[in-house]
């Protein structure tokens, strides 16, 4: 009797721990089909910009990160949620450092939608990796992805409060804008050593431009399926002249370049600059991050710029 007792409770702690571990198990759907994950994953390894941002948000700080476009570690407004604990760098998004990836055991990978499919079958054997579906280009596509990270950290509800922090930031602040007649058309410029790109209207920094009551425009030199236009001439800068200029270098090489243009009349005749609204603001977040905390950051920027 005691033995079957026995037996008995051993049995149904088992298949309590094997329902407890189903009711855990979340299939994702990913740009490579369904990948499973099981708990809540401790582990975690970020290959995009977007992935490091919604893991921080959620309240994980990952043990590895790719770099920054136009950098060499993870951008400068990350920086104020890290603290002391330093991820290690897998190399920059094109080009991962798979075996940096080993050496961390992740339980996790938090990949980028573009992820190539040779990349992904190394990946997925170190971890299950996540690599979000490609979606067509818009303002607020970064809210589907910090939604399907926070789903594999099974951090769902703070992914969720994270989304409703922007939105609720962002409403604020175009009420603020707004009662003070602040408002107007925008361009979002990426300066590069070559010259200016104009960048689209669909993506996260103009998205959130339009949010708080600004026109964003790309003066139609942007394709629908583009990211931004080719490198413009001092020349034609008068096809980006609107009410407000937010002025974007990724690192020193731009800022060198744009101050070059400065000293330039093809620039300073600018109607925008003329009035004093050029916004200078850092490229590592306004044209390559996106996420949460990006968007809190950027807001912040806008605020700074427009209500002084």
């Amino acid at each position: 009797m005691r033995a079957a007792a026995l037996r008995n409770g051993m049995v149904g702690l088992l298949l309590s721990g094997l329902l407890v571990s189903a009711a855990q198990a979340r299939t994702l759907d990913t740009a490579y089909g369904e990948v499973e994950v099981t708990g809540t994953p401790e582990r975690v390894v970020t290959l995009y910009e977007g992935a490091l941002d919604a893991s921080l948000a959620a309240g994980v700080t990952p043990l590895g990160a790719v770099t920054t476009r136009g950098g060499d570690n993870v951008a400068e407004y990350v920086e104020a949620h890290l603290g002391d604990e330093r991820p290690a760098i897998m190399g920059v998004v094109r080009e991962i450092n798979i075996e940096a990836v080993l050496e961390q055991r992740p339980d996790l990978i938090l990949a980028p939608a573009r992820l190539s499919e040779e990349q992904y079958q190394l990946l997925s054997q170190i971890a299950p990796t996540v690599v979000p579906p490609t979606q067509s280009i818009a303002p607020d596509n970064w809210k589907a992805e910090a939604r399907l990270y926070g789903d594999a950290l099974n951090r769902q509800d703070a992914i969720e409060d994270a989304i409703s922090a922007v939105d609720q930031r962002a409403a604020e602040l175009a009420s603020a804008l707004d009662t003070a007649g602040v408002g107007g058309t925008a361009f979002v410029v990426r300066w590069m050593p070559g010259g200016p790109m104009v960048m689209s209207k669909n993506l996260f920094a103009a998205g959130l431009v339009a949010q708080v009551g600004l026109k964003v425009e790309d003066a139609g030199l942007v394709g629908e399926r583009g990211v931004h236009s080719d490198i413009l001439s001092l020349e034609n800068l008068s096809q980006v002249d609107g009410d407000w200029l937010f002025l974007a270098t990724l690192n020193e090489d731009g800022q060198e370049a744009l101050a070059s243009a400065k000293q330039s009349s093809a620039f300073t005749r600018l109607d925008v600059v003329q009035r004093e609204q050029v916004v200078p603001v850092n490229g590592q977040l306004w044209t390559s991050a996106n996420g949460p905390l990006a968007a809190l950051a950027i807001l912040d920027d806008i605020e700074a710029a427009l209500l002084p």
